[in-house]
C-alpha cells in the first residue's frame, strides 16, 4: 500500500498544467492536501467553477487520496496520515475527484450525472505539474475548468501566490 500513489494512473491524460512555486515540495504537498480536504463536500455555484450549463445549478466536489489501487476519502484522518508521511522523497500525489451536479436549491436539489476525474501532482524543485484524466461523465466542468478552480483555491487567502502558471497544454 502506497499512500498517495495510484498504481494504475492512466498514461494518456486530458490536460497538463505546469506551475512555479516558492514553497518546498513538502510544504506544497501539505497545502494541496489541506486545500482539497477543505473543498470536500462544499457546495459551489456553477459560476464559481465554470460557465453555467445548468440553470440554478450546484456543484459538490469530493476528493480522495490514492492508496495503491484504490482511493480513500480525503477526510481529517486521511489528511493527517498523509501529512505525517510526507517527506522529501514524495514526488507524486494522486487524487480521485468526483464532481456532483444538482439542479435546484436546498432540500429540492435534483441530482444529475457526475464527472469522475483522476489527478496526478508531480513535484520537483520549485515546480509542480498537474495532470488531469477525465474518466467518465458529461464534462459540465472541463479539465481546464478543474485546473483553473484548483489553482484559484490553492492561491486563495494567501499574502503571496503559492502557484504561478507557466504552461498550459491540452492533450
Amino acid at each position: 500500500m502506497t499512500l498517495g500513489y495510484h498504481e494504475n494512473f492512466p498514461k494518456q491524460v486530458h490536460r497538463v498544467e505546469g506551475y512555479n512555486t516558492n514553497l518546498t515540495a513538502k510544504q506544497l504537498q501539505e497545502k494541496i492536501l489541506r486545500t482539497l480536504r477543505d473543498a470536500n463536500y462544499k457546495e459551489f455555484c456553477f459560476e464559481e467553477i465554470t460557465t453555467p450549463t445548468i440553470p440554478d445549478g450546484l456543484v459538490i466536489i469530493e476528493f480522495g487520496l490514492a492508496d495503491g489501487q484504490s482511493f480513500s476519502y480525503l477526510d481529517e484522518v486521511t489528511l493527517e496520515t498523509a501529512v505525517d508521511n510526507l517527506s522529501k522523497e514524495v514526488k507524486t500525489l494522486d487524487f480521485f475527484c468526483v464532481i456532483r451536479y444538482y439542479k435546484g436549491e436546498g432540500d429540492k436539489k435534483t441530482p444529475l450525472k457526475f464527472d469522475y476525474y483522476m489527478l496526478r501532482t508531480l513535484y520537483s524543485k520549485c515546480a509542480l505539474e498537474l495532470q488531469v484524466y477525465h474518466e467518465r461523465g458529461p464534462r459540465y466542468v472541463s479539465p481546464e475548468d478543474l485546473t483553473d478552480f484548483l489553482f484559484s483555491q490553492i492561491n486563495a487567502n494567501q499574502t503571496r501566490k503559492v502557484l504561478k502558471r507557466v504552461t498550459s497544454d491540452s492533450i
